[in-house]
């Protein structure tokens, strides 16, 4: 039996208290979208247009509705998908999450047209954003600060995103990609952030942190999609490349000593952990497992599904509550916003893992 189909008892459990619990929060947020919950009543705080989470929200909402096949629930998942579209011009690179996790699993059994519509209409965008001398889409000015950025969390959604579109599409995206591989080299563990500065050269922003939780996880995520759409391609050197560039950030994850979920910020031990980046590494690793069994690259496969399986069991039975919701997520440590929360890229993230491990979904599905 393929590793990721092995029986799973408590992956199935937990996927039925993750798929209640977003019933529970569609009937609690109606039009608006979750953003976090209070660990104790679990009453979310909301936003009415998405922030940059949205596409999370209404991807949480298409497994659901893929998971059921029930027409209400394909109906409110394609409604909120239509509710992301106020983002198509907005000036941030967080429209890889939004319109890539919002739209991706719309593609499925009976595919959504007007997804697929928007999702194009956002790559078209974000294309037009990108600057072939930096080679990025810049991270922008939507949410302040400065708009000329380099983060980690521009990277997942916006390389497939952009991929789509081929030609023009696939050239940004690899480029988009590779830059920040390339600065993630720069420093160790890798920097979360860097603003351009004059000529080709670059800047270590303050915030967010170094050894911020999410930094490697939204990096191998990123990565993971783009050794799927792009390395067809690409040359030889160029495609080592990027395989290199995996091994070189799993290469910690899968040190014998390596914690399953991680501290919202590296070195402040007796802060608050981060289970959100948790089950981000989680699908990526899966990812990469599924990429490294289809190419033959020796062991590799087990050893990234191994760890990604025990990501997810830890968080299902160590951090998952009774009501199906994924507590101890830290949507921002250095302001202590939500440090021990429910996120809903955590949910997301979570019951996609378990999806992919379940045999569920296909990996590159989300």
């Amino acid at each position: 039996m393929p590793e990721t189909t092995r029986h799973t008892p408590w992956a199935d459990r937990a996927w039925t208290a993750v798929l209640e619990r977003t019933g529970r929060t569609a009937a609690e947020v109606g039009p608006r979208f979750p953003l976090y919950a209070d660990p104790e009543s679990g009453t979310w705080k909301s936003t009415s247009r998405g922030s940059w989470t949205g596409g999370f929200w209404a991807g949480l909402l298409w497994l659901r509705a893929l998971a059921s096949g029930a027409p209400r629930d394909r109906a409110a998942a394609a409604e909120c998908t239509r509710r992301l579209a106020h983002w198509v011009d907005q000036d941030t690179a967080t429209r890889g999450l939004i319109f890539w996790y919002g739209t991706a699993l719309a593609a499925g059994p009976g595919s959504d047209g007007a997804a697929a519509g928007l999702r194009e209409k956002a790559a078209r965008s974000c294309l037009a954003a990108y600057d072939p001398e930096r080679e990025l889409v810049p991270w922008g000015e939507a949410f302040g600060g400065p708009r000329m950025l380099a983060r980690v969390d521009a990277v997942p959604g916006l390389v497939p995103l952009l991929a789509g579109l081929a030609g023009e599409g696939r050239r940004a995206a690899y480029g988009h990609l590779t830059r920040h591989l390339t600065l993630s080299r720069t420093e160790r563990p890798p920097r979360p952030a860097w603003q351009a500065g004059p000529g080709d050269g670059w800047t270590p922003c303050a915030e967010p942190a170094p050894g911020w939780s999410r930094t490697t996880p939204w990096l191998l995520l990123g990565l993971a999609d783009g050794l799927h759409c792009l390395t067809d391609g690409l040359d030889s050197r160029a495609a080592g490349a990027l395989w290199e560039a995996a091994d070189r950030l799993t290469a910690p994850r899968l040190a014998p000593a390596a914690g399953l979920v991680p501290p919202a910020q590296d070195g402040q031990r007796s802060g608050p952990v981060d289970t959100s980046a948790a089950a981000i590494e989680a699908v990526a690793l899966l990812k990469l497992a599924a990429l490294t069994r289809a190419t033959g690259r020796g062991n590799e496969a087990g050893r990234l599904t191994a760890r990604a399986r025990q990501i997810l069991h830890r968080l299902c039975t160590g951090h998952l509550s009774a009501r199906g919701a994924l507590t101890d997520g830290c949507y921002d440590a250095a302001r202590a916003l939500a440090p021990r929360h429910e996120l809903i890229w955590g949910d997301f993230f979570l019951a996609a893992g378990l999806a992919i491990l379940t045999g569920r979904t296909d990996p590159f599905a989300t």
